[in-house]
């Protein structure tokens, strides 16, 4: 058990028992509804779920991560709590993983800080806890670097298919691979994110509350933004069916298979406009970003050049391989469905 003190308790409010939190201060539910005072709560709530929802990271009132003031303590534990109940009185999926994913990477930030904390040992020593609590990942202190066993790092970094992570590209001394505090917080940010989402998913959702009307409209409204139209993959080769099926359920899709799905499209002349789309269920979608980033590979914009689509044997060694018999020996996943001579 994970003893937190006031500064984590607002930095990594999901582990500790909010609603708990919410008792011991005095409060309910439904004077959050009606209580103009504490209505700025439900107002700072869901701004909270709809920043994660435009894919960025919710910025708190912790000054250096601590909660100077009472106040600051209960706005974070709160917003956190009352983000939750809004996205169960909601019921979308695509935003309850996507508040998920912003909120792990808002905690890897402090985790990261605490474990480089050369001033102060206990920090340090609790983000080790914590990660080691959740991921069972045994992390060691050695110079400026964190190492951990082999075997803790590769049943992690199997969430990586970026070239950096294999094991033969890391540095490796008597069965520790070493890593510096941001490796070390980035290797468990998937973990994390669905830590995070089955506690949301699996909470008890709440009769809708009085007062809460209206910002849970507003969410059901904003999630539709997120819904896309099933592609037809029937003749598609199963590594770009996987790809949209994952994006289609909201879940995180490697850079590589974004890549890969991208190309594959771009090069069966479909526009920019209508592969956009796909990756709006993804929880880090950004449209900007997601627009500059298939038109760069489209060759519309930089230096003009459109990017080819990955070959089967790059796949393989990105874990994006899904070959089946009727994949009949192809080089590349545009050569599926036509007949080998």
């Amino acid at each position: 058990m994970i003893t937190l003190g006031k500064d984590e308790i607002a930095k990594y409010p999901f582990l500790a028992d909010a609603g708990q939190y919410l008792k011991d201060k005095g409060f309910t539910l439904q004077q959050f509804g009606t209580d103009p005072d504490l209505r700025l709560s439900v107002d700072k709530a869901l701004n909270r779920v709809l920043v994660s929802a435009d894919g960025k990271i919710y910025k708190s009132d912790l000054i250096d991560g601590e909660a100077s003031k009472e106040y600051i303590l209960e706005r974070e534990v709160f917003s956190f709590l009352l983000a939750i109940v809004l996205l169960k009185l909601t019921g979308m999926t695509t935003l309850i993983k996507r508040f998920a994913l912003a909120e792990a990477r808002r905690a890897e930030k402090f985790l990261e800080k605490d474990l480089g904390n050369i001033s102060d040992e206990s920090k340090k020593e609790l983000a080790i806890k914590i990660i080691d609590d959740l991921f069972s990942i045994q992390i060691k202190k050695q110079d400026d670097f964190f190492i951990i066993p082999i075997a803790n790092y590769l049943t992690h970094s199997i969430n990586f298919h970026e070239r950096e992570w294999k094991l033969i590209n890391r540095h490796v001394e008597n069965g520790f691979v070493f890593l510096t505090s941001h490796e070390t917080v980035r290797l468990i940010r998937k973990e994390l994110g669905n830590y995070i989402s089955s506690k949301i998913l699996n909470a008890k959702t709440p009769s809708m509350i009085s007062g809460f009307e209206e910002p849970v409209e507003k969410l059901i409204s904003l999630s539709k933004k997120f819904v896309t139209h099933t592609v037809s993959t029937g003749e598609y080769p199963p590594c770009i069916k996987h790809a949209i099926e994952v994006l289609e359920k909201g879940e995180n899709l490697p850079h590589s298979g974004r890549f890969m799905l991208a190309t594959f499209l771009l090069a069966k002349n479909q526009p920019v406009e209508q592969i956009a789309p796909l990756f709006k269920n993804a929880p880090d979608y950004n449209e900007r970003v997601t627009l500059y980033q298939l038109n760069h590979l489209a060759g519309s914009s930089g230096s003009g050049t459109q990017y080819a689509c990955p070959s089967c044997e790059k796949l393989k060694t990105q874990n994006l391989c899904f070959a089946i018999p009727e994949c009949d020996n192809i080089f590349n996943p545009l050569q599926f469905g036509k007949k080998r001579k």
